[in-house]
C-alpha cells in the first residue's frame, strides 16, 4: 500500500515511499512545488511551513507544520495546502497583497513560510487564536526585520475558507484498514487503532514509534541514520483523547502540544506560557505532549513540569497495561522503563489544589524556538504558613528529568519563609552535577537553579520577576 493525500483537490498517490522521505523533498522534487523551501532542515527556521488538514466533524483542520521533518506516511490520508496553493489564476491572495504592498519581503527565502504561518491564522488553523507574533514566532527572517510581516499579519483580516470539497476529497481517502508498506526492506505502518497498534508492536517490538517527529526527524535530516521498522500513530483516534476532570487532565499520546495548550494552561497558567515556548507553532502543531515524554530528553521542557505536578504515565502492550509514577519512567540517559512492545498511552497530570504554589521557568538564550539550560518547576503545598510537603524538579541539570531530592527535604515541614528559601536554595547545589555545553557551564546551572527558586519566592511576595532568561533581567 502507498501513501495517498489531497494536494490542491487532487489526489497524489505515492506507490511505495520511502517511510524516511521528507514531505518537503516530495514537493520541491517531483510535484514541483518550489515555492517550499529548505532552510534549516531541522524544524527551526519554518520556510518549509505549509498547512496540513484533516477531517474534524463537519469541517477540516488545518495546521502549520514544518515540511521538513514531516515524513511521507504521516500526511496519508490528509490535505496539504503550499504558498501556491493561494493564488488563483496567478493572482495573490489579500495576505500576500498585503504583504508585498507593506513591503514585508526582501530577500524573499523566507516569505513563503511566513505566508503559509499568516495565512493559516487567516483561515482558523491550530494556534489560530494566538497572537500575530507567537503565530510567526517558529519563522525567522534575516534580512527583513519582523516589523512589517507583524503589521501586514495584524491588518489581513479572518478569511472565510470553504473546505467542503477538501472534505469530501478526504472521504475515505486513508481507508479503514491500517496503512503499511515496506521499502527497500525497512516497513511502515498507520495503525488507525491503539488495538491495531499493539498488534503491531507486539509482531515487531523494535519497531520505532513517531508521532510527531519532531525529533526523530533530525535524526534522519542531520543524524544522517537509516532507521527500520517504523509505526506511525497520528492516525490513532483512541489515542487523541484530552480528558478534563475535577481531578485532572488525562492527555492521549496523540494529542499535540497545540491542542493540549488551552487545557494545561487552564490546569495552571505557568503551563500554559511553558507550551506556548516550546518551539514554534510548527513544532507544537506536530509535536505531542507524550512523545515529548516518551523520547526521554534530559532537555524536554515538559517532563519536569508535569513531574513536579506529581504526573502518572499509563503505557500499553499485549501484556496489558500498567501505571507508574512519571519520574520513574526515567532510568538514565537514553534509557526508559519502556519494554519491548510496549507505548506510551497517556499522562495524568492532577489538578493543583487551591492554594498550592506553582511556578514553572525555563531559560534559554532566546525567549522563542529554543531548547532550555535549565528548567525548574516546583509545586509546593503550603498550609498556615508551612510548607507540608514538596515536589521540585528540573530539566537540563541531569542525564534525565529528576527530583531535587535535597531540596525538597529542607523545604517539607519548614515555614514558607524567606530562611527557609535560602537553606533550599543552597541543598540545590548538592542535588545536581550538571554538564557544561553550548547552552550554558555547570555552574551557571547550578546558580540559575537556586535563582529559579528564589524567583518563586519573590513571586510569592508580589514582585515583579522577569518573564525572560535570568541572564537578561
Amino acid at each position: 500500500m502507498g501513501v495517498r493525500f489531497l494536494l490542491d483537490g487532487a489526489v497524489v498517490e505515492l506507490a511505495a515511499p520511502d517511510p524516511t522521505a521528507t514531505l518537503l523533498e516530495t514537493l520541491r522534487g517531483p510535484l514541483r512545488r518550489t515555492g517550499t523551501k529548505e532552510g534549516c532542515a531541522e524544524g527551526d527556521c519554518g520556510a518549509c511551513t505549509v498547512l496540513v488538514g484533516e477531517a474534524a466533524g463537519e469541517g477540516v483542520q488545518w495546521r502549520a507544520v514544518n515540511a521538513c521533518i514531516l515524513f511521507l506516511p504521516m500526511i496519508h490520508g490528509k490535505a496539504v495546502m503550499t504558498v501556491e496553493s493561494l493564488s488563483a489564476g496567478g493572482a495573490l491572495n489579500p495576505l500576500q497583497a498585503c504583504m508585498a504592498a507593506n513591503g514585508s519581503s526582501q530577500c524573499g527565502f523566507c516569505t513563503p513560510g511566513f505566508v503559509m504561518s499568516l495565512h493559516g491564522r487567516a483561515i482558523g488553523a491550530l494556534g489560530s487564536e494566538l497572537p500575530v507574533a507567537d503565530a510567526i514566532a517558529g519563522n525567522l527572517c534575516r534580512c527583513t526585520g519582523y516589523g512589517p510581516i507583524l503589521e501586514a499579519g495584524e491588518a489581513v483580516p479572518r478569511l472565510a475558507q470553504d473546505d467542503r470539497a477538501v472534505l469530501a476529497g478526504l472521504a475515505g481517502l486513508a481507508g479503514d484498514d491500517m496503512a503499511c508498506g515496506n521499502f527497500d526492506g525497512r516497513q511502515w505502518f498507520v495503525p488507525r487503532s491503539s488495538d491495531a497498534l499493539v498488534d503491531v508492536l507486539a509482531a515487531h517490538p523494535e519497531a520505532r514509534i513517531v508521532a510527531g517527529a519532531t525529533d526523530v526527524g533530525l535524526w534522519v535530516t542531520k543524524g544522517l541514520r537509516d532507521l527500520d521498522a517504523l509505526v506511525f500513530i497520528g492516525d490513532v483516534a483512541d489515542l487523541k483523547g484530552l480528558e478534563e476532570t475535577a481531578g485532572g487532565l488525562r492527555i492521549g499520546a496523540g494529542v499535540r502540544y497545540a491542542e493540549a495548550h488551552g487545557a494545561l494552561a487552564r490546569l495552571h497558567p505557568d503551563l500554559g506560557e511553558l507550551v506556548r515556548r516550546i518551539g514554534g507553532l510548527q513544532v507544537r502543531s506536530s509535536a505531542t505532549v507524550c512523545g515529548n515524554i516518551a523520547n526521554g530528553s534530559p532537555i524536554g521542557d515538559g517532563p519536569p513540569a508535569l513531574i513536579a505536578l506529581g504526573a502518572e504515565l499509563t503505557l500499553r502492550s499485549a501484556a496489558g497495561r500498567r501505571t507508574l509514577p512519571l519520574e520513574d519512567y526515567f532510568l538514565d540517559y537514553g534509557k526508559q522503563d519502556r519494554r519491548p512492545g510496549e507505548f506510551v498511552e497517556s499522562v495524568f497530570v492532577p489538578r493543583p489544589a487551591a492554594g498550592n504554589v506553582i511556578h514553572v521557568s525555563k531559560l534559554s538564550r532566546r525567549f522563542d524556538s529554543d531548547i532550555s539550560a535549565v528548567l525548574g518547576a516546583f509545586a509546593l503545598t503550603v498550609k498556615a504558613g508551612t510548607i507540608t510537603a514538596a515536589r521540585v524538579a528540573f530539566g537540563g541539570m541531569a542525564a534525565t528529568p529528576r527530583r531535587a531530592a535535597g531540596c525538597e527535604a529542607v523545604l517539607a515541614g519548614q515555614p514558607f519563609s524567606e530562611a527557609t528559601i535560602a537553606a533550599a536554595a543552597e541543598a540545590l547545589t548538592a542535588d545536581f552535577n550538571p554538564l557544561t555545553d553550548v547552552r550554558g557551564t555547570a555552574a551557571y546551572r547550578i546558580e540559575a537553579a537556586s535563582a529559579l527558586l528564589w524567583r518563586l519566592w519573590y513571586r510569592e511576595q508580589g514582585a515583579a520577576v522577569c518573564v525572560l532568561d535570568v541572564e537578561a533581567c
